[in-house]
């Protein structure tokens, strides 16, 4: 009788994340993902589960990473206009360098229409994104940097939206100079 493989099943997440991040949740198969992880099939059903449950603790990992990215540049000593500008900077480069892009966008529009348990943990997800850019701008304002003339609140959601806009612009038309000129144009109005 075959016996079950054990193995580091936060390093199998990440493994597994990565492939689901490529290729997506309907594209990725079974093979890919117990080929990444190092894993036989019957290890990964009695450990996690199936697929989906794979997929849905790999969303929730790929957001913690996130919220643990935010929670650090919150905790900057330097400026906080520029942190967020940097932020924007990587943004920016994320969507015209990075062949997989944002997984948290890519999951909203193939999985989350469908499946409650994604569409909460990308819900959960982007109130924290919005929390961050709030508490930027706030601090930003607050140190005199931007214009404390508008609603941080309206601001966070403002770029938050823009910034999938550009991602989803960026994948029809491939232009960079365009992109890098919205987030010119961004930062620009935070400052004026």
């Amino acid at each position: 009788m075959a016996r079950n493989v054990e193995f580091d099943e936060a390093l199998a997440i990440q493994k597994a994340m990565e492939v689901f991040w490529k290729k997506g949740y309907n594209a990725t198969s079974l093979r890919d993902l117990t080929d990444a992880m190092q894993i036989n099939s019957s290890s990964l059903y009695n450990t996690i589960g199936d697929k989906q449950e794979l997929f849905v603790r790999c969303v929730q990992h790929y957001t913690n990473i996130r919220k643990k990215d935010w929670d650090q540049r919150l905790a900057s000593e330097r400026s906080p206009l520029a942190v967020l500008t940097d932020y924007i900077h990587e943004a920016v480069s994320i969507i015209i360098n990075g062949e997989d892009s944002c997984m948290a966008v890519k999951t909203a529009f193939e999985v989350a229409t469908n499946d409650e348990r994604v569409k909460q943990i990308l819900a959960a997800d982007d109130q924290r994104s919005n929390q961050f850019l709030y508490d930027l701008i706030k601090k930003a304002m607050d140190a005199g940097e931007i214009k404390n003339d508008e609603d941080p609140a309206l601001l966070a959601d403002y770029f938050n939206s823009t910034w999938t806009g550009w991602y989803e612009s960026y994948i029809l038309h491939k232009d960079s100079v365009k992109i890098k000129r919205m987030a010119a144009y961004f930062i620009k109005q935070l400052t004026k």
